[in-house]
Protein backbone atom coordinates (compact mmCIF):
# COMPACT_ATOMS: atom_id res chain seq x y z
CA UNK A 1 0.00 0.00 0.00
CA UNK A 2 2.74 2.57 1.04
CA UNK A 3 4.72 1.43 -2.17
CA UNK A 4 1.35 2.82 -4.48
CA UNK A 5 0.98 6.20 -2.63
CA UNK A 6 4.96 6.32 -3.37
CA UNK A 7 4.06 6.42 -6.94
CA UNK A 8 1.11 9.00 -6.99
CA UNK A 9 3.15 11.74 -8.98
CA UNK A 10 3.58 15.35 -8.15
CA UNK A 11 2.70 18.37 -10.15
CA UNK A 12 6.46 18.33 -11.36
CA UNK A 13 6.41 15.39 -12.21
CA UNK A 14 3.62 15.26 -14.50
CA UNK A 15 5.36 18.85 -16.20
CA UNK A 16 8.74 17.27 -16.56
CA UNK A 17 6.42 13.73 -18.02
CA UNK A 18 4.59 16.22 -20.37
CA UNK A 19 8.21 18.23 -21.50
CA UNK A 20 9.58 14.39 -22.14
CA UNK A 21 6.73 13.22 -24.70
CA UNK A 22 7.00 16.39 -25.79
CA UNK A 23 10.46 16.68 -27.15
CA UNK A 24 9.69 12.78 -28.42
CA UNK A 25 7.12 14.26 -30.57
CA UNK A 26 9.43 17.42 -32.15
CA UNK A 27 11.49 14.73 -32.96
CA UNK A 28 8.35 12.98 -35.53
CA UNK A 29 7.63 14.40 -39.00
CA UNK A 30 5.00 17.17 -39.65
CA UNK A 31 2.24 14.45 -40.78
CA UNK A 32 2.39 12.60 -36.99
CA UNK A 33 3.06 16.29 -35.22
CA UNK A 34 -0.60 17.18 -36.79
CA UNK A 35 -2.18 13.90 -35.79
CA UNK A 36 -0.75 14.40 -32.21
CA UNK A 37 -1.96 18.14 -32.18
CA UNK A 38 -5.55 17.25 -33.30
CA UNK A 39 -5.59 14.38 -30.08
CA UNK A 40 -4.41 17.34 -28.11
CA UNK A 41 -7.27 19.51 -28.83
CA UNK A 42 -9.92 17.02 -29.14
CA UNK A 43 -8.87 15.40 -25.17
CA UNK A 44 -8.98 19.34 -24.09
CA UNK A 45 -12.27 19.69 -25.54
CA UNK A 46 -13.44 16.78 -23.39
CA UNK A 47 -12.53 18.15 -20.54
CA UNK A 48 -13.34 21.34 -20.59
CA UNK A 49 -16.97 19.94 -21.76
CA UNK A 50 -16.38 17.71 -18.17
CA UNK A 51 -15.48 21.15 -16.15
CA UNK A 52 -17.82 23.22 -17.47
CA UNK A 53 -20.98 20.45 -16.46
CA UNK A 54 -18.77 20.27 -13.05
CA UNK A 55 -18.64 24.20 -12.60
CA UNK A 56 -22.41 23.90 -13.04
CA UNK A 57 -23.19 21.33 -10.40
CA UNK A 58 -21.20 22.40 -7.97
CA UNK A 59 -22.43 26.21 -8.17
CA UNK A 60 -25.99 24.89 -7.35
CA UNK A 61 -25.17 22.65 -4.54
CA UNK A 62 -21.57 24.04 -3.33
CA UNK A 63 -20.69 27.34 -4.42
CA UNK A 64 -18.71 27.92 -1.40
CA UNK A 65 -16.58 24.84 -2.17
CA UNK A 66 -15.85 25.87 -5.75
CA UNK A 67 -14.88 29.23 -5.28
CA UNK A 68 -12.27 27.62 -2.29
CA UNK A 69 -10.93 25.09 -4.55
CA UNK A 70 -10.38 28.13 -7.43
CA UNK A 71 -7.95 29.33 -4.75
CA UNK A 72 -5.71 26.70 -5.87
CA UNK A 73 -3.20 27.80 -8.23
CA UNK A 74 -3.30 24.56 -10.22
CA UNK A 75 -7.04 24.54 -10.42
CA UNK A 76 -7.22 28.07 -11.21
CA UNK A 77 -4.98 28.22 -13.86
CA UNK A 78 -6.56 25.12 -15.18
CA UNK A 79 -9.79 27.11 -15.82
CA UNK A 80 -8.47 30.11 -16.79
CA UNK A 81 -6.96 28.10 -19.69
CA UNK A 82 -10.13 26.81 -21.05
CA UNK A 83 -11.59 30.23 -20.56
CA UNK A 84 -13.91 29.00 -17.90
CA UNK A 85 -13.60 31.45 -15.77
CA UNK A 86 -13.10 35.38 -15.61
CA UNK A 87 -10.59 37.77 -13.94
CA UNK A 88 -13.45 40.01 -11.24
CA UNK A 89 -14.27 43.24 -13.15
CA UNK A 90 -13.55 46.18 -10.54
CA UNK A 91 -16.98 48.28 -9.76
CA UNK A 92 -18.35 51.11 -12.77
CA UNK A 93 -16.53 54.30 -10.11
CA UNK A 94 -13.26 52.89 -9.65
CA UNK A 95 -12.95 51.88 -13.52
CA UNK A 96 -14.04 55.85 -14.31
CA UNK A 97 -11.82 56.93 -12.09
CA UNK A 98 -8.70 54.82 -13.54
CA UNK A 99 -10.38 55.75 -17.28
CA UNK A 100 -9.65 59.92 -15.49
CA UNK A 101 -6.49 58.94 -14.29
CA UNK A 102 -5.14 58.35 -17.53
CA UNK A 103 -6.33 61.72 -18.89
CA UNK A 104 -5.45 63.62 -16.45
CA UNK A 105 -1.44 64.34 -17.51
CA UNK A 106 -2.94 65.76 -20.28
CA UNK A 107 -5.02 67.96 -19.04
CA UNK A 108 -2.13 69.00 -16.22
CA UNK A 109 0.22 70.30 -19.25
CA UNK A 110 -2.82 72.68 -20.55
CA UNK A 111 -3.01 74.00 -16.26
CA UNK A 112 -6.33 71.55 -15.92
CA UNK A 113 -8.18 68.57 -14.67
CA UNK A 114 -11.72 66.38 -14.45
CA UNK A 115 -13.85 66.02 -11.94
CA UNK A 116 -16.51 62.82 -11.91
CA UNK A 117 -20.13 64.55 -10.93
CA UNK A 118 -22.38 61.70 -11.48
CA UNK A 119 -23.57 57.99 -12.55
CA UNK A 120 -26.52 57.68 -14.42
CA UNK A 121 -27.27 54.06 -14.71
CA UNK A 122 -27.48 52.57 -16.82
CA UNK A 123 -25.02 54.30 -19.44
CA UNK A 124 -24.47 57.45 -18.73
CA UNK A 125 -21.43 59.54 -16.93
CA UNK A 126 -20.88 62.91 -16.21
CA UNK A 127 -18.04 64.77 -15.79
CA UNK A 128 -16.39 68.27 -15.08
CA UNK A 129 -13.77 70.01 -16.75
CA UNK A 130 -11.96 72.35 -13.81
CA UNK A 131 -8.96 74.49 -14.25
CA UNK A 132 -7.74 76.33 -17.82
CA UNK A 133 -9.54 73.40 -19.41
CA UNK A 134 -13.15 74.48 -18.27
CA UNK A 135 -13.67 77.30 -20.51
CA UNK A 136 -11.18 76.77 -22.98
CA UNK A 137 -12.42 76.48 -27.07
CA UNK A 138 -10.89 73.51 -27.17
CA UNK A 139 -13.07 71.21 -24.40
CA UNK A 140 -15.36 69.44 -27.02
CA UNK A 141 -12.56 68.35 -28.50
CA UNK A 142 -10.83 67.41 -25.21
CA UNK A 143 -13.93 65.75 -24.15
CA UNK A 144 -14.38 63.46 -27.29
CA UNK A 145 -11.11 62.34 -28.12
CA UNK A 146 -9.57 62.55 -24.77
CA UNK A 147 -12.27 61.88 -21.70
CA UNK A 148 -15.12 60.21 -23.28
CA UNK A 149 -12.41 57.53 -25.25
CA UNK A 150 -10.89 56.53 -21.91
CA UNK A 151 -14.02 56.17 -20.34
CA UNK A 152 -15.37 54.11 -23.20
CA UNK A 153 -12.29 51.95 -22.86
CA UNK A 154 -12.50 50.94 -18.88
CA UNK A 155 -16.39 51.24 -18.96
CA UNK A 156 -17.53 49.53 -22.47
CA UNK A 157 -21.20 49.84 -20.51
CA UNK A 158 -20.93 53.96 -20.76
CA UNK A 159 -22.86 54.68 -23.86
CA UNK A 160 -22.68 58.35 -23.05
CA UNK A 161 -19.86 61.07 -21.53
CA UNK A 162 -21.87 64.39 -20.90
CA UNK A 163 -19.86 67.54 -19.64
CA UNK A 164 -21.58 69.84 -17.45
CA UNK A 165 -19.79 72.79 -18.31
CA UNK A 166 -20.68 75.04 -20.69
CA UNK A 167 -18.50 75.01 -23.79
CA UNK A 168 -16.24 78.10 -24.89
CA UNK A 169 -17.23 79.66 -28.53
CA UNK A 170 -14.15 80.12 -30.52
CA UNK A 171 -13.12 83.27 -32.33
CA UNK A 172 -12.93 83.52 -35.39
CA UNK A 173 -9.11 82.46 -36.76
CA UNK A 174 -8.28 81.27 -32.69
CA UNK A 175 -5.76 78.30 -32.61
CA UNK A 176 -8.23 75.55 -30.53
CA UNK A 177 -5.72 73.51 -28.87
CA UNK A 178 -6.79 69.98 -27.09
CA UNK A 179 -3.93 68.10 -25.32
CA UNK A 180 -5.57 65.04 -27.19
CA UNK A 181 -6.13 66.40 -30.55
CA UNK A 182 -3.29 64.25 -32.06
CA UNK A 183 -4.47 60.88 -33.50
CA UNK A 184 -1.76 59.50 -31.83
CA UNK A 185 -2.52 59.42 -28.30
CA UNK A 186 -6.15 57.46 -28.94
CA UNK A 187 -5.98 54.04 -27.04
CA UNK A 188 -3.25 54.69 -24.40
CA UNK A 189 -4.35 53.68 -20.74
CA UNK A 190 -2.19 53.83 -17.71
CA UNK A 191 -1.69 50.74 -15.72
CA UNK A 192 0.94 51.12 -13.40
CA UNK A 193 3.79 52.96 -11.83
CA UNK A 194 7.10 52.65 -12.52
CA UNK A 195 8.22 51.68 -9.25
CA UNK A 196 5.51 49.25 -9.08
CA UNK A 197 8.02 47.40 -11.73
CA UNK A 198 11.21 45.77 -10.22
CA UNK A 199 14.02 46.68 -12.04
CA UNK A 200 14.96 43.34 -13.53
CA UNK A 201 11.54 42.19 -12.91
CA UNK A 202 7.90 41.55 -14.51
CA UNK A 203 4.28 42.80 -13.38
CA UNK A 204 1.74 41.22 -14.92
CA UNK A 205 -1.48 43.01 -15.12
CA UNK A 206 -5.08 42.55 -16.69
CA UNK A 207 -7.68 44.92 -18.59
CA UNK A 208 -10.80 44.15 -19.88
CA UNK A 209 -9.49 40.23 -20.00
CA UNK A 210 -6.01 41.36 -21.58
CA UNK A 211 -3.14 40.03 -19.26
CA UNK A 212 -0.11 41.71 -20.12
CA UNK A 213 3.41 41.88 -18.46
CA UNK A 214 5.72 44.50 -17.93
CA UNK A 215 9.09 44.40 -17.83
CA UNK A 216 11.60 46.97 -16.75
CA UNK A 217 16.01 47.12 -17.16
CA UNK A 218 16.60 50.63 -15.51
CA UNK A 219 14.70 53.25 -16.76
CA UNK A 220 13.16 51.41 -20.07
CA UNK A 221 9.82 49.59 -19.51
CA UNK A 222 8.37 46.92 -22.09
CA UNK A 223 5.23 45.02 -22.44
CA UNK A 224 4.04 41.92 -23.89
CA UNK A 225 1.18 39.61 -23.31
CA UNK A 226 1.32 36.88 -20.64
CA UNK A 227 1.01 34.05 -22.68
CA UNK A 228 4.00 31.93 -23.03
CA UNK A 229 4.42 30.61 -27.12
CA UNK A 230 4.07 27.10 -25.85
CA UNK A 231 0.26 25.58 -24.97
CA UNK A 232 -0.54 29.54 -23.99
CA UNK A 233 0.37 29.48 -19.96
CA UNK A 234 0.58 32.24 -17.76
CA UNK A 235 4.39 33.75 -17.98
CA UNK A 236 4.19 35.98 -14.76
CA UNK A 237 4.61 32.87 -12.17
CA UNK A 238 8.18 32.21 -14.23
CA UNK A 239 11.93 32.99 -13.32
CA UNK A 240 13.57 36.13 -14.42
CA UNK A 241 17.23 35.40 -14.21
CA UNK A 242 19.81 38.08 -16.22
CA UNK A 243 17.58 39.42 -18.17
CA UNK A 244 15.92 35.76 -19.40
CA UNK A 245 12.66 34.85 -18.20
CA UNK A 246 11.94 30.72 -18.19
CA UNK A 247 8.03 29.69 -18.13
CA UNK A 248 7.10 27.54 -15.02
CA UNK A 249 5.37 25.14 -17.26
CA UNK A 250 7.34 23.84 -19.53
CA UNK A 251 10.57 25.56 -19.67
CA UNK A 252 10.52 28.00 -22.58
CA UNK A 253 12.76 30.90 -22.22
CA UNK A 254 12.45 34.74 -23.42
CA UNK A 255 14.72 37.46 -23.80
CA UNK A 256 12.64 40.08 -22.26
CA UNK A 257 14.90 43.25 -24.19
CA UNK A 258 13.30 41.79 -27.44
CA UNK A 259 10.17 39.24 -26.23
CA UNK A 260 12.56 36.62 -28.66
CA UNK A 261 11.97 32.82 -27.42
CA UNK A 262 15.41 31.94 -26.89
CA UNK A 263 13.96 27.78 -26.47
CA UNK A 264 12.39 28.38 -30.12
CA UNK A 265 14.41 30.85 -31.58
CA UNK A 266 12.91 33.61 -34.39
CA UNK A 267 9.26 33.34 -32.43
CA UNK A 268 8.55 36.02 -30.50
CA UNK A 269 6.33 37.36 -27.28
CA UNK A 270 2.99 39.58 -28.28
CA UNK A 271 4.55 42.75 -27.71
CA UNK A 272 2.24 46.03 -26.93
CA UNK A 273 3.86 49.97 -27.13
CA UNK A 274 4.91 51.16 -24.39
CA UNK A 275 5.90 55.04 -22.58
CA UNK A 276 6.21 57.07 -19.95
CA UNK A 277 4.44 59.89 -18.48
CA UNK A 278 6.42 61.11 -15.44
CA UNK A 279 6.02 58.24 -13.49
CA UNK A 280 3.27 56.61 -14.49
CA UNK A 281 3.55 53.73 -17.38
CA UNK A 282 1.14 53.84 -20.14
CA UNK A 283 0.45 51.02 -22.93
CA UNK A 284 -1.54 51.12 -26.35
CA UNK A 285 -4.18 48.05 -26.22
CA UNK A 286 -6.24 49.47 -28.44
Amino acid sequence: MTQSIDKIPTLENLIEEISRYEQIVSQWDKNQQVVVERLKEAVEALHKEALTRLIKTVKKDALPALRQAVEDELVYGLLRYHDLIKAPTPPLEKRIEQALETVRPGLKSHHGDIELVAIKLPDTVEVKLVGTCSNCPASTLTMKQGVEQAIKTYCPEIKNVVSVNTSAVSKTGENINSPFAASQDAGWVALARVDEITNGGILPLEIEGLKLILVRKDEIVKGYRNSCMHLAMSLDTGKVENGILTCLHHGFQYQLETGECLTSPGMFLEAYPVKRSGERVLVKVA
